[in-house]
């Protein structure tokens, strides 16, 4: 597994605390599904049969997806407290649930339906961006999905203390930029009042031709 300084971060203390700030809430989890009913509407009559989502923390997108659709889930997640929160809830079973991240992702070409990060990308450092990308890129057999904060011009932004630990860009431009074969669906904006977390931009991808 590959390590940074950002990935080592998350996995340590500095990630626990993250979870303990973002317990799974009846409400939260209410905003969640009405955002992932949004996003999801735009794959009628191709529907994910399968779904990943790199970075899932305690897998609250996952709670709401599950409420939508039948579809397989599928996680990666550095975090052991994390994942054992996901465990513990049957979020996700044991062996759809990986101890992996964006940089390798353990599947196989095309395996997945759908590979989507939310709030996630933005923990990336930009050198290793263009890994992850290929990555759900490699994995992904349809659907792409990226949801994060947006920026016209790449930019590091300090957060909790730290400046090596959120990278705004356009992260929809920075995949449409890499790979030829993919095409717009739909894109739109997830506001803070209405989702519970926080604004970001999202982008649906589709692979040409599936």
């Amino acid at each position: 597994m590959t390590d940074t300084t950002q990935l080592d971060a998350w996995r340590g203390e500095f990630g626990d605390k993250y979870i303990d700030r973002n317990e799974t809430l009846t409400d939260a989890l209410r905003m969640r599904t009405r955002m992932w009913a949004q996003l999801l509407k735009s794959t009628h009559g191709a529907e994910p049969e399968s779904i990943l989502e790199v970075g899932c923390n305690i897998g609250l997108n996952l709670r709401a997806i599950d409420r939508l659709s039948p579809a397989t889930l599928y996680a990666v997640e550095p975090n052991a407290k994390a994942r054992q929160r996901v465990l513990d809830d049957r979020v996700v079973a044991d062996e759809r649930l990986h101890n992996a991240t964006g940089q390798k992702l353990p599947f196989g070409a095309a395996e997945i339906d759908m590979v989507f990060t939310s709030g996630v990308l933005i923990h990336v450092h930009p050198d290793d961006l263009g890994t992850v990308a290929d990555e759900m890129h490699r994995v992904s057999n349809r659907w792409i999905l990226v949801a994060e904060y947006f920026s016209t011009k790449p930019e590091s932004i300090p957060y909790r203390g730290r400046n090596d630990l959120l990278f705004k860009r356009d992260f929809g431009g920075f995949f449409l930029d890499r790979f030829d074969d993919l095409e717009i669906v739909d894109d739109g904006f997830l506001w803070q009042r209405s989702t519970g977390i926080d604004d970001l931009t999202w982008v649906l991808f589709r692979k040409k031709n599936r």
